[in-house]
């Protein structure tokens, strides 16, 4: 069964007496629907509606969470949280040498021996357990990432900035990292308009290509415009962040959509249940 040892997530623990009040009050995840053994996405926002902060959440135990995160903003995370914390009584602290494992495929479930083994809800089509009670071994961490792009699953650093993107952007409103039946919570306004309105036009894609895609950070272009950013990839396969109005004007017109110099082809993730726009945007408009 395939296997990777992550080195650059990190544990954030909550907990204590307040500790569900206190991050379904700040947090985009819905804790009231997250339940024992899994793990779904989420994001600390501004109050402008950005991502400040991405991780992916789990219980761990009566009043205590796990927050799975890089391990290069912890430190910032733990600093945000407790800005919120007032008088909640509640734990926060960074977990120290806590090692991230990844188990994927058919048979892929916690072990009864593992208590920190969780179900990574983000994957609709494939079974994926996270563990952190942790093992020396590295395990294929290519093929974790090659899974993670064919599935549409974009993470901060790797396919966007934190500050750069809206949730819908990354697809949280598809992955239940959003609550959009909870109450308030940091940005929840912006989340919500743009929910109601139907005005997301940014979206993960996954681009092809007939050869290596080129390094994160390039544009995807349409007739020299460019319509998207390119994130991470394996090999001829990459996941972007594109409008998908100005890609609807791309087919339907028959242009090429070039990643550098490479052509590619743009699809929707399978599971995903947003189209394109009926209406795409003109050229003038793009």
């Amino acid at each position: 069964m395939p296997f990777a040892l992550l080195k650059d997530r990190t544990l954030i623990s909550v907990s204590g007496p307040d500790a569900e009040h206190f991050l379904q009050n700040i947090l985009t995840t819905d804790l009231d629907a997250l339940a024992a053994g899994e793990a779904k996405p989420g994001a600390l926002l501004a109050p402008q509606g950005k991502i400040l902060f991405d991780f992916l959440i789990s219980r761990a135990g009566e009043n205590a969470f796990r927050l799975e995160c890089r391990a290069d903003i912890a430190d910032d995370f733990v600093r945000r949280l407790m800005l919120y914390k007032l008088r909640a009584k509640v734990e926060i602290a960074k977990s120290e040498q806590v090692l991230v494992t990844l188990v994927w495929g058919k048979e892929s479930i916690a072990s009864e021996n593992d208590p920190t083994g969780v179900a990574d809800r983000r994957f609709a089509d494939e079974s994926v357990a996270r563990s952190y009670a942790g093992t020396a071994d590295t395990g294929d961490v290519t093929a974790w990432q090659a899974l993670r792009i064919a599935n549409g699953i974009a993470e901060s650093g790797a396919d966007y900035a934190l500050g750069d993107a809206f949730p819908h952007d990354v697809l949280l409103d598809e992955t239940g990292g959003i609550g959009f039946r909870k109450g308030c919570y940091v940005g929840q306004e912006v989340v919500s308009r743009m929910q109601h309105r139907g005005t997301a036009r940014r979206r993960v894609l996954i681009v092809q290509a007939g050869l290596p895609l080129p390094a994160s950070g390039t544009e995807l272009t349409v007739e020299g415009r460019p319509v998207g950013t390119l994130g991470s990839s394996a090999g001829a396969t990459g996941l972007a962040i594109a409008r998908i109005d100005r890609i609807k004007a791309a087919l339907d017109a028959g242009q090429p959509i070039l990643a550098g110099d490479i052509p590619v082809t743009v699809t929707i993730p399978a599971w995903a249940k947003f189209g394109f726009p009926q209406e795409a945007v003109s050229a003038e408009e793009a």
